[in-house]
């Protein structure tokens, strides 16, 4: 591979990565997200029959 391919992937792959870290960063430091975390059995089936 010559250099031009070297920093094409070097800097796709440093991008992705970055973008990922900061995507699990934002994830892990934002305050009250476990509130809006939930699970299939907080789903109600029933909450939409409006017979």
């Amino acid at each position: 591979m010559n250099i031009g391919g070297w920093i094409i992937m070097s800097l796709s792959v440093g991008g992705m990565s970055t973008l990922l870290g900061w995507c699990v960063y934002k994830v892990l430091s934002t305050p009250g997200s476990s509130e809006h975390l939930h699970t299939q059995n907080d789903i109600d089936p029933h909450d939409d029959d409006d017979d």
